[in-house]
């Protein structure tokens, strides 16, 4: 089969990658891609945001199978897209999506069907918002409504700081349409982590966790980023939590969408915390997430485009989905300033010095054309992910 996959970060590379590693992958295309998917797949330029293009580059390029990485092509509709034009796809539809792109449709679900989950309050009005913070004391959580890159929760330990959130959302417009509504939650001790599962609609294969950090600085202190490293599987996931958040927060939320009519056919990604009174949900994502990707995708034993096509297929009851034992870790390499401004267009070396089990999946890098050959500079902020598997995490965070 000829694979394409949609995206630009190291998720997308890890995902090209994987699908290398396939029997059943002849080829891959990657758009746009990065410098480190270049070496793997066929980069093909494109802007994300043209979703009649995409579909026309998998036309032309005679492409078998699509698997959607980011979160803007599946809330702008691009699997509904894809389906009308007979293009077998991954990735859930725009309504299904919405789980992701709406934090208040998503609370509302929760509400709706007993899902455990911090109380929270929507607001459109910043005067609404900022009247509500000036009344709590203590510990709240700020988050834009829409999409922000990850960017766009504020964990705040008073007053002052989400009086700063809000305007940030609301008055700066900092996210742009994102922070036209936010979404004012009840703070909550425990540990995080991510639970990821692929679905079809119906059923849902074994889960896998990973926790990520998302502050830019050591000791979870800074503002939130997109995600500066992540390890998969926490200490703490035991089978009883894994099958409590199975049985209570992850299948009713896949049989709900589902009784809407809006199936997720993809990958369902809960964003939880453990309390001392048990799980509850504090976002949900319709993707593989990153920096995620990076240390779960190692591990899965299965052939990813087999779990795919049967998320797409509506076959994944007809399949086991394993998961390999040990540990994986990622660090992110960010360009300094990050998640501020930042330059870029710095030259990239000693990638060829890493030992042959550690894994360098590329984010903010592209190829740049000079008179002594293309050579690999920063893109972006976050600039790559570096992975090492082991079978404790000891070992993984050694290596």
């Amino acid at each position: 089969m000829k694979v394409m996959v949609i995206g630009s970060g190291a998720r997308e590379h890890a995902l090209v990658w994987k699908l290398n590693a396939s029997p059943q992958v002849d080829s891959i295309i990657t758009v746009p891609g990065n410098g480190g998917t270049s070496s793997l797949s066929a980069n093909v330029a494109a802007p994300l945001t043209d979703l009649a293009g995409l579909a026309a580059i998998a036309h032309s390029h005679d492409v078998d199978f699509t698997i959607v990485g980011p979160d803007n092509p599946l809330a702008d509709g691009v699997v509904d897209l894809f389906q009308e034009q007979g293009l077998p796809v991954f990735g859930p539809s725009q309504e299904a999506a919405r789980i992701e792109w709406s934090k208040s449709f998503a609370g509302k679900l929760m509400e709706d069907n007993s899902i455990p989950h911090p109380a929270r309050r929507v607001f459109d009005q910043y005067a609404n918002a900022r009247d509500y913070v000036n009344k709590h004391s203590g510990p709240i959580v700020v988050k834009a409504d829409g999409l922000a890159l990850g960017k766009g929760v504020f964990v705040c330990s008073d007053q002052e700081e989400a009086l700063g959130a809000l305007d940030q959302c609301m008055v700066a417009r900092t996210f742009g349409t994102a922070g036209d509504r936010v979404v004012l939650e009840e703070y909550l001790e425990g540990q995080e982590v991510s639970v990821f599962a692929f679905s079809d609609g119906a059923n849902i294969s074994p889960l896998i966790a990973a926790s990520d950090h998302k502050r830019i600085r050591d000791g979870d202190k800074g503002p939130n980023t997109g995600g500066m490293g992540s390890y998969a599987v926490p200490e703490f996931w035991k089978k009883k939590l894994e099958q409590e958040v199975g049985d209570t927060l992850v299948a009713p939320t896949i049989n709900a969408l589902a009784e809407l009519g809006t199936p997720v056919k993809g990958m369902l990604y809960a964003g939880l915390i453990v309390t001392p009174s048990g799980p509850r949900v504090l976002e949900f994502n319709a993707r593989f997430g990153d920096p995620e990707a990076q240390v779960i995708l190692p591990l899965l034993e299965t052939d990813l485009l087999d779990a795919v096509v049967a998320c797409a297929d509506g076959n994944l009851g007809r399949m086991d989905v394993c998961w390999r034992k040990g540990s994986c870790v990622g660090v992110v390499l960010a360009s300094p300033g990050y998640p501020g401004d930042y330059a870029t267009g710095y030259e990239i070396d000693g990638l060829g010095d890493l030992d042959e089990d550690v894994l360098a999946f590329h984010a903010g890098t592209m190829l740049e054309s000079r008179p002594t050959g293309d050579v690999l500079v920063t893109s972006g902020g976050r600039v790559m992910t570096i992975v090492a598997q082991g079978s404790s995490l000891e070992e993984a965070i050694r290596k």
